[in-house]
């Protein structure tokens, strides 16, 4: 017999999901989310022409200006809140508001534009934000080793880093769960070096 879950011992977390412009935030939030997401996406004007390098994603017609938002129940005692961030430098200014509260922060990549993510992870490194890099693979293919991304990007080695494919629940889902382990992982470090 199914029993609802005792709603007192639910636990609720926020997670950042940011990157690049076209990465597959937008596209991430909406394969994992139980509820129709929240998407502020806009149609691209004449206006983004010379500011945002969409040649890598040319079919892309529309952009976030603000944020994406999506739930998912990872287990009855927890869910997790999803905040989509817009991924061009002229909308940054919501980051800081985005950020707040939240746990944690999955970095998606394009290799293709692997210089896009720097100020991304300086953003969350500066914040000492837990975070973890997870490699979109278009079209489900892996062009770079991880260790080698993990060079080029100067990443620690106690960062987390994985592919992942943002059309795939289950692939994107599995990302979030790493993202929980491991700050659970961090927070459990500082309690035990604190006692």
């Amino acid at each position: 017999m199914n029993q609802p879950a005792d709603t007192s011992r639910v636990t609720s977390a926020k997670i950042v999901i940011a990157g690049g412009f076209g990465v597959g935030k937008t596209t991430l939030v909406g394969s994992v989310s139980e509820i129709t997401p929240l998407t502020t996406e806009a149609i691209m004007t004449s206006a983004s022409e010379g500011v945002d390098d969409n040649n890598l994603v040319p079919d892309k017609a529309t952009t976030t200006v603000a944020m994406d938002f999506g739930r998912i129940t990872i287990d009855q005692d927890l869910i997790l809140y999803l905040f989509g961030t817009p991924g061009q430098t002229r909308f940054w200014f919501m980051w800081d508001e985005l950020v707040r509260g939240a746990i944690g922060a999955i970095v998606l990549v394009d290799t293709r534009r692997l210089a896009d993510c720097f100020s991304v992870i300086d953003f969350f490194e500066h914040r000492k934000l837990p975070y973890l890099v997870a490699v979109n693979c278009f079209d489900g293919e892996r062009l770079h080793d991880l260790q080698d991304i993990r060079d080029a990007l100067q990443v620690s080695p106690d960062v987390p880093l994985l592919y992942t494919d943002a059309r795939n629940r289950e692939s994107t889902k599995q990302t979030l769960i790493k993202l929980v382990e491991y700050v659970l992982s961090m927070r459990r470090t500082r309690t035990v070096g604190v006692g």
